[in-house]
């Protein structure tokens, strides 16, 4: 009886184990690649420097450092694409509460930045828009 009890034990332990390794997982690894671009970074100042910080804590994991974008991850946004005449302001703000369908890369859709207040999107704006004018997108 104690054996037939040990291996109905040891059985359920090893569905338990195999389910739970095959279990999807809700939080995924951090995953990075190279820079896309080489971002010329400027002294930064007032709003844009504490955009930096808001962007490093909120966008840098994705879009990468200095927003350079990261291979096989997410797109810079230090490019030509989100110069202000194409995508103006409201589209970062609509990105970050929202998030975005892909339309311009194939890294796919963008989800909502959780949590991130309105503060910290204007700043995360000053930021990337002073990196853009300092690498010749205006």
């Amino acid at each position: 009886m104690r054996l037939r009890n040990l291996v109905a034990l040891v059985a359920m332990l090893a569905v338990i184990w195999v389910a739970w390794r095959s279990w999807p997982r809700t939080e995924t690894e951090p995953v990075s690649g190279p820079p896309l671009v080489n971002v010329t970074v400027p002294e930064l100042d007032g709003l844009a420097l504490g955009g930096e910080a808001a962007f490093n804590e909120n966008c840098a994991v994705c879009h990468g450092q200095n927003a350079a974008g990261q291979q096989g991850v997410a797109p810079p946004l230090v490019h030509k694409i989100y110069e202000p005449g194409h995508h103006g302001d409201e589209a970062f703000v609509r990105a970050a509460q929202q998030g975005v369908r892909a339309h311009h890369w194939p890294f796919g859709n963008m989800p909502p930045v959780r949590g991130i207040t309105d503060t910290e999107i204007d700043g995360i704006i000053a930021y990337i828009r002073t990196l853009q004018r300092a690498n010749g997108i205006r």
